[in-house]
C-alpha cells in the first residue's frame, strides 16, 4: 500500500480501499462514541488520532499532543494504538483477558493491536477500554512517567 499523505480525516479516510475504509470507519465511531470528554481528533503521525491538546499539557516530552489512541491502516493490516493499555497495566491486562473470552487472538505490540478485519477484534473490549481513562488522569500518568526520567 502507498503511503497516504491526506490533510485531514475525512481525506484518509477517502483514499483507502474500500474494505480497510469500511473498518476504520466503524471503529472510528465506537471510539468516538466512547471517549471521554477532552480529547480531540484529528489526522496526524499518518493516522487518525484522538490527543490532549496542548493547551491541557503543553509539557510534552517533544512538543506535540499526547496521543491517546489512534487507528490507521499499515501495509500488511490495520492498526488501533491505545496508550492506556500501554501505560496503565489494568487495561493491557484488561485487553488481553477481553481478547481471551472472546476467543480472539491478541496481536498486540506495546500499544499497537494489529488486525486484518473488525471480525478480529472484541469491540465492546475496545469501546471499554478506550473509555475508561479520563483526560485528567491520563495526563497525570504522563506526568509521572516523565517524572521518572
Amino acid at each position: 500500500m502507498k503511503k497516504n499523505d491526506a490533510s485531514s480525516v475525512a481525506e484518509y479516510l477517502e483514499r483507502l480501499p474500500e474494505d480497510r475504509r469500511t473498518a476504520l470507519v466503524k471503529l472510528r465511531k465506537l471510539i468516538n462514541k466512547n471517549l471521554p470528554k477532552g480529547y480531540e481528533e484529528a489526522f496526524a503521525w499518518g493516522m487518525i488520532t484522538w490527543y490532549v491538546p496542548l493547551s491541557v499539557y503543553p509539557d510534552t516530552y517533544n512538543g506535540q499532543p499526547l496521543c491517546y489512541a489512534a487507528i490507521g491502516s499499515q501495509k500488511n493490516h490495520m492498526a488501533l494504538y491505545l496508550m492506556s493499555g500501554y501505560a496503565e497495566g489494568p487495561m493491557k491486562k484488561k485487553l488481553a483477558a477481553g481478547f481471551k473470552a472472546a476467543g480472539k487472538k491478541l496481536d498486540m505490540g506495546k500499544a499497537c493491536i494489529r488486525f486484518k478485519s473488525l471480525d478480529d477484534l472484541p469491540l465492546d473490549v475496545i469501546a471499554d477500554v478506550a473509555g475508561s481513562v479520563p483526560m485528567k488522569q491520563f495526563v497525570e500518568v504522563a506526568k509521572k512517567a516523565r517524572a521518572g526520567k
